[in-house]
């Protein structure tokens, strides 16, 4: 009865947050208009408003604000810019790069509208193009992927609640693809989030040209006047590397990659004019059935084929104007790509991304402690021209801790969710109740996250944030998680974080030493870079609904950056010196117990090519044997030291043929590490067809034993339009011996709708890849999916 208890409170408090947070919502103060609807210019962060037939004003700082036209009759969607509105009202224009040259104006021209009528805002624009048509970079028809970010785009951001640190970002190539992202904080994009919207493109005898149509009830805001947002405009030339936009942009906005620029909302134009609906009671309904066949060796009792259909309902309600929750019911995921396998010759967890899409909605609420970004390893755990980062930051809310256990799928039974924005505050709740799972050993569980934070300054934050799990994985009982934490943003490049953490687990050998807390120090200047980080992770902090890749360490962690920009050598656009120092401790006694000093020597060429040396120098301090992952032997206890150098080139994504090669040479705990790698390569066979192969082959020695491991990824892609297309993963690991495959086809029939037919297996192939060799088969699946979106 207790348990049962306790499992109920979590509702309750979900529940109880509902009425509180919407109550307060009712009460938010609204802003100034006079009686002819004119915004007064102190509530405008640029310029005063446009006065009619004038579309924006811009001051001598390059601050902006636009003015959106009311449509007297529709759009016609469909890429051809012939309405009436597009002669009579003037163009937004005057856009300015960021990179290659910042501050100068565009080498191309662009026109753009901002309109409006009674259910859509619609964003359109003539993109002048001097180059011919072969000349465009347009190789993607496909919904986010990254090969679209490398294509000419067209986009826009819209800050719906101005408050200069979040937004929600639309862009188009020229075939018409979709992509759209949110950001949070000026950062963490979240570009899984798939909101209804639709776009055309065309051509003209200049270049190309984009319609967008975004419903209102795509988006939220507030439904009281003054009706400001925020508004940016970006034009992506990649065959000339050239990002530029519609207002100027420190250059340490476009570091490593002028799309960036989108992050500093705070630098966006405000945009005035619009007359939206009320925001809130929009309803959506989106039910869904399924049905397939199963085979499941891992099963008891084991399935061979076995038939099933099932359904479930995802519901949205706008319950205010700025608050929306989601009600899930039976949950299914049939529909996600399998996750891509890595190597991992470390002797930590690896990392994989959310991919649900119930999880990736509004997920830049539930993020904890990340004011700075973070670099991106490689494949064995060694960066790749950058360092490692945050990668040992624990993370209190993971989303994949929840409905999935040890590889296994655990059925989610239904849940609620709420997001959305208070005054300054962030608000976000999660409930989630899950069924049980016989090989993972899963028991019906609870999960709920509360998290709220408070806008401050003008650039920064501080929160809290509360995890419960009803069932510990570690012993009978319940576990907790909470810690408050901020990030802070000074003047244009100075970003400090900071957090304190703790968990609480059942049973008395988890009590004390259930700390977590860190404090970091970021200058990120285009030329200059500077970091200092402490973290601290006691012995007994656990996030049960979180991610941890390591306990009981203390770790301080330093790095410096020099980046000039050569005006002598045309070819390269920027060269990056940096050198850093990573000590970690056990939190309990101090001992050291992992050292890595990095080097890494980086020139970006005005082709977005670059070539990276890295020299990494390394101790590691293993308290007990460790098993390689696909080695037959460990390598006993004690210290090693170990240096290794790596050679990698990155030929620019823009390009039809694209990837990074990487070869790696050194020690591995007193043996030879060999490898070489093609990772993120990307093939353009047609504008809709594309295939990307990714292998990693890693040859170790020691004098323990040697072995060798071979990692193969290849995806091909082909889209029938930008709303249906055929989606095939096909991966070998040799360290797990498997070979799996994952086919998708994905059509969207109508905006939000969709129908999926999904086949997926995994083979054990120990005898090696020959099929005569026996294949051993671990799991299939077929599934036909099909859902069907209302709005109300």
């Amino acid at each position: 009865m207790s348990t049962l208890k306790f499992n109920m409170q979590p509702k309750c408090l979900l529940a109880g947050s509902v009425l509180l947070l919407a109550g307060f919502a009712q009460q938010a103060p609204a802003g100034q208009t006079d009686s002819t609807g004119v915004v007064d210019p102190a509530l405008i962060d640029g310029p005063p408003a446009p006065v009619p037939p004038a579309v924006m004003t811009r001051d001598e700082q390059g601050r902006t604000t636009v003015r959106a036209i009311r449509l007297d009759e529709s759009i016609d969607l469909d890429g051809v810019l012939d309405e009436a509105v597009y002669g009579t009202v003037p163009a937004i224009g005057g856009f300015i790069q960021l990179t290659p040259d910042a501050g100068a104006a565009a080498t191309e021209r662009t026109e753009a509208w901002i309109l409006f009528d009674e259910t859509n805002v619609y964003v359109s624009a003539r993109v002048w193009d001097s180059a011919p048509e072969s000349r465009w970079v347009a190789n993607e028809m496909r919904r986010d992927t990254n090969q679209l970010r490398q294509n000419d785009t067209f986009a826009v951001l819209f800050d719906t609640f101005y408050d200069r640190r979040n937004g929600v970002l639309f862009y188009t190539n020229p075939l018409g693809a979709r992509a759209d992202a949110q950001f949070t904080n000026e950062g963490n994009p979240n570009s899984d989030w798939n909101p209804v919207w639709d776009v055309r493109t065309g051509r003209f005898d200049g270049g190309w040209t984009v319609e967008m149509e975004i419903p209102f009830k795509t988006l939220r805001y507030r439904s009281e006047p003054p009706h400001i947002w925020g508004v940016q405009l970006r034009r992506a030339i990649r065959r000339k590397n050239e990002w530029a936009y519609l207002t100027p942009l420190p250059v340490a906005a476009g570091s490593g990659s002028g799309a960036r620029g989108m992050f500093r909302i705070s630098a966006a134009a405000s945009l005035v004019g619009l007359e939206p609906p009320s925001a809130g009671r929009n309803l959506e309904i989106k039910p869904y059935a399924i049905g397939g066949l199963t085979t499941d060796m891992a099963a008891t009792p084991v399935k061979v084929d076995e038939p099933s259909v099932d359904g479930g309902i995802d519901l949205k309600y706008g319950i205010t104007r700025n608050l929306t929750v989601d009600f899930t019911y039976n949950t299914d995921f049939a529909q996600v790509e399998v996750d891509e396998r890595q190597v991992n010759l470390t002797r930590f967890p690896l990392f994989f991304p959310e991919k649900r899409e119930f999880f990736l909605e509004g997920r830049g609420i539930f993020s904890f402690a990340s004011g700075a970004a973070t670099r991106v390893a490689g494949t064995a755990g060694v960066p790749v021209g950058g360092f490692l980062g945050d990668v040992n930051v624990p993370q209190l809310f993971y989303s994949r801790k929840i409905g999935l256990e040890e590889g296994r799928v655990v059925p989610i039974l239904g849940g609620a969710r709420l997001t959305g924005k208070v005054g300054q505050f962030d608000v976000g709740a999660l409930n989630i109740h899950t069924g049980d799972e016989t090989v993972s050993s899963s028991d019906p569980t609870n999960f709920t996250v509360f998290r709220l934070r408070r806008d401050i300054l003008r650039r920064s934050s501080v929160g809290a944030i509360f995890t419960n799990r009803s069932v510990s994985r570690v012993a009978p009982g319940s576990s907790q998680a909470y810690g408050i934490d901020g990030t802070f943003s000074f003047f244009e490049n100075l970003n400090l974080t900071t957090y304190l953490a703790r968990t609480r687990l059942p049973g008395p050998d988890y009590r004390g030493k259930d700390l977590s807390y860190q404090g970091k120090f970021d200058y990120a200047a285009d030329r200059y870079g500077f970091q200092v980080d402490h973290l601290v992770v006691e012995d007994n902090f656990l996030p049960e609904v979180g991610f941890l890749r390591r306990d009981n360490f203390r770790r301080t962690f330093t790095s410096a950056r020099f980046s000039p920009r050569p005006q002598s050598i045309r070819s390269v656009r920027q060269f990056s010196l940096e050198g850093s120092f990573d000590t970690i401790l056990t939190a309990d006694e101090n001992h050291l117990e992992t050292r890595q000093t990095i080097a890494a020597f980086q020139t970006e060429f005005e082709s977005s090519d670059r070539l990276t040396l890295t020299a990494t120098d390394s101790y590691e301090l293993l308290a007990e044997p460790f098993v390689p992952p696909g080695a037959g032997f460990s390598i006993p206890a004690g210290g090693y030291r170990f240096a290794d150098v790596q050679v990698a080139y990155s030929i620019g994504q823009q390009r039809s043929w694209n990837g990074t090669v990487a070869v790696r040479r050194g020690a591995y705990f007193e043996g030879d590490l060999t490898t070489v790698e093609l990772t993120q390569g990307r093939i353009a066979v047609l504008p809709q067809m594309s295939v990307e192969p990714n292998v990693s082959f890693n040859w170790i020695d020691t004098p323990y034993g040697a072995f060798r491991t071979n990692l193969g990824v290849m995806r091909v892609n082909y889209a029938f339009s930008p709303r249906m297309f055929f989606s095939g993963l096909m991966q070998y690991n040799s360290a797990s011996n498997s070979f799996g495959s994952n086919l998708r086809l994905r059509w969207e029939y109508s905006p939000g709708s969709e129908l999926f037919v999904v086949y997926s297996d995994d083979h054990d192939v120990t005898g090696g890849l020959r099929p005569d060799r026996g294949w051993d088969l671990r799991n299939r699946g077929l599934v036909v999916k099909f859902n069907k979106l209302f709005r109300f």
